[in-house]
């Protein structure tokens, strides 16, 4: 479906060009782009963008200097035009995007902390939302939201009763509690479960199943962003919950030698220094 005139922003967070990230996001920019649609793409590592919310993100006087508080003192630099040069062009991103793609591996049950702290220091008081202009009513009530991110565990870790619990709640504070906060309507995730341990051809599978996706993005409904779309357990494969077909297929404990130590490790439980468990590819 052609989207003539549509703006897309892309906030992608991954160190490797080759990673599967890597791969999801360059598939966006290009099946948007024959769409006619804008694309711009913030990289966030090859930016080297800052993600510390600190007092040196106000230029000029601050207004208490004598105790800072970073949520007021960024809200009255929003108001007086005296937020840094890059919160300022993310900012204008944003505010010329139509739609926000958030692409990311998960990092201990959430995303990178530099794009946490693209959110923290980008989505202000006064720009993003405010009180009582939050959820429904927040001051980007008329933009869309994905996020789209790859796992280490595979799908049955995140299921109802998986060691990591339901993806439902680990959605629970991006989705409601930042995006549906600042009013953005949230559509409904993209996630590639575990793509190290699968096989050439399913991690293929899942850019292919992005990129049909994609070509009826514009058609999409959002979600119900209630508590009952991330904890009701009545229905687990249509509403409220994922848009059936978005959560890919992964390999199951029992292929990857059952739910001894030796499973775990290869299903990617393992020492969670090394990443292998907590974070996506």
């Amino acid at each position: 479906m052609a989207a003539p005139g549509r703006k897309v922003l892309i906030v992608y967070a991954h160190q490797e060009p080759k990673s599967l990230n890597g791969s999801l996001k360059n598939i966006a920019v290009e099946e948007l782009s024959k769409q006619s649609c804008s694309v711009t793409v913030s990289d966030l590592y090859s930016m080297e963008f800052e993600p510390r919310a600190t007092r040196n993100d106000i230029v000029g006087c601050l207004h208490n200097s004598e105790q800072f508080n970073y949520g007021a003192e960024s809200w009255e630099a929003y108001r007086k035009g005296c937020l840094t040069t890059d919160i300022v062009e993310e900012q204008k991103k944003v505010q010329e995007a139509d739609l926000v793609i958030f692409q990311f591996p998960l990092y201990w049950f959430s995303m990178p902390a530099i794009m946490k702290g693209w959110m923290d220091r980008v989505l202000t008081q006064g720009f993003a939302h405010n009180f009582p202009d939050c959820f429904d009513a927040g001051l980007l009530k008329n933009k869309l939201a994905l996020l789209s991110f790859t796992t280490g565990g595979n799908e049955e870790m995140y299921s109802k009763g998986g060691i990591s619990g339901d993806i439902h709640y680990v959605l629970w504070p991006m989705q409601h509690g930042i995006l549906h906060f600042c009013g953005f309507k949230v559509l409904a995730p993209q996630i590639c479960f575990s793509p190290e341990y699968e096989t050439e051809e399913k991690r293929k599978e899942m850019l292919t199943t992005w990129a049909q996706r994609l070509k009826t993005i514009w058609e999409e409904k959002p979600i119900n962003c209630t508590p009952e779309w991330y904890f009701s357990r009545t229905s687990p494969r249509g509403e409220p919950g994922p848009v059936p077909g978005r959560l890919l297929p992964a390999a199951r404990l029992a292929e990857t030698g059952g739910g001894g130590t030796a499973g775990l490790a290869s299903a990617g439980l393992g020492s969670p220094g090394a990443g292998a468990g907590t974070r996506g590819s």
